[in-house]
């Protein structure tokens, strides 16, 4: 029986961030994860399935203020320890020029496990990402919130791409990283049910045909955590700098208490799970071209830009950003919808120099400073 733990207060945040660890000289990614770990001895700063990776789990937290500096705290020991040991750091969804076929796995069994089962599938899964947790009263709110933000899948990817470059290659899309998830059969986008039983049969058909071992086999673009008693959102390419990170965790904060609002309308109890069909279309398009993509309104069929449609949300949920102190954070997601995400300020550094080691060179600047560098 998989049990969901229940949260005694809701929409509380968590977060989970990993960062690239590179060699001054060759600029490309260094399997040192293990090392720096063993060094600083800290609960928050983890390995991840690749050795030249380290992810950084913040506490739980009412408030993105304080995951911030939660987060700056663990920055500031690896930042440190960087520094005497001469490596660069960046934060990005993919590396720009990394080929997957030279990582190295992290010593543990179920990473062997899993490339032994997925093959090559798995091996090009050296991106990086962001998880932000969101706490939930109880399983029956988990499935309800899933499928309520599910439809800002698109906005989360548009606004957090940062991964145009593959193996030193522009891709033509904002968003590379999501594209590697979808080979997965327990990936991509997650499975809708209309309540939590519905989930336990599905959870436990997926472990009886020996699909899954776990919830932790389950890599859906939004999951239920029931061992946390959050809903995760997994979508998220890493954001390029802190600032960022911590930008895009506030908006996601916010759409939670605005499906709170919403789903406590009488039409939302009777309300039909979301078209398949649009989410895909919707995902797909956010992945090409970013801020700039146009999606569809389920209720209407209607077309809208997603800078339209996220501006708008930030004008209706002005009351939440006030009381929690997120003006900074909503004048950055106006400044991406403006200026451009990672994946557009990577495209116009390789535009100016036609060199692939700038881009590289400008996503460690940026993660160093810990805010975007428009040109």
């Amino acid at each position: 029986m998989l049990n969901f733990k229940n949260n005694t207060k809701d929409l509380t945040i968590g977060v989970e961030m990993e960062i690239q660890l590179i060699d001054p000289v060759t600029l490309r990614p260094i399997p040192i994860a293990g090392d720096i770990i063993s060094a600083l001895n800290n609960p928050k700063i983890t390995k991840e399935m690749f050795r030249s990776t380290l992810e950084i789990v913040s506490g739980v937290a009412e408030n993105v203020r304080d995951i911030a500096v939660d987060l700056s705290q663990s920055l500031s020991f690896i930042k440190s320890y960087a520094a005497q040991h001469d490596i660069f750091l960046a934060s990005t969804g993919t590396h720009p020029t990394a080929d997957y076929n030279n990582r190295i796995l992290s010593p543990s069994d179920r990473y062997q496990e899993l490339l032994d089962k997925n093959q090559w599938i798995i091996k090009r899964m050296a991106v990086y990402g962001l998880h932000v947790h969101i706490g939930m009263l109880n399983a029956d709110e988990c499935i309800k919130f899933n499928n309520y933000l599910i439809q800002f899948l698109p906005h989360l990817i548009a606004l957090s791409a940062s991964s145009p470059f593959w193996k030193g290659n522009d891709t033509g899309l904002n968003a590379s990283r999501p594209t590697t998830y979808e080979a997965h059969p327990t990936a991509g986008m997650p499975i809708l049910v209309e309540d939590w039983p519905q989930f336990l049969i599905l959870y436990n058909q997926l472990l009886q045909t020996h699909s899954i071992q776990s919830m932790k086999d389950v890599w859906w673009d939004l999951r239920p955590s029931p061992g946390y008693g959050t809903l995760e959102i997994r979508i998220c390419d890493a954001p390029a700098t802190i600032l960022e990170v911590e930008s895009i965790t506030a908006f996601i904060h916010l759409l939670a208490f605005h499906c709170k609002k919403e789903l406590r309308k009488p039409k939302s109890e009777n309300h039909a799970l979301p078209t398949s069909w649009i989410l895909r279309e919707n995902k797909w398009r956010a992945i090409r071209s970013g801020v700039d993509a146009e999606i569809i309104k389920e209720s209407s069929l209607q077309i809208i830009s997603i800078k339209k449609d996220v501006i708008q949300l930030l004008d209706s949920m002005e009351d939440l950003i006030q009381e929690f102190g997120y003006q900074k954070y909503k004048q950055c997601i106006l400044n991406i919808l403006e200026k451009g995400n990672s994946a557009a300020r990577q495209r116009k550094i390789m535009e100016k120099t036609g060199n692939i080691a700038d881009v590289i060179l400008h996503n460690i600047d940026e993660f160093t400073k810990g805010y975007p560098v428009w040109q």
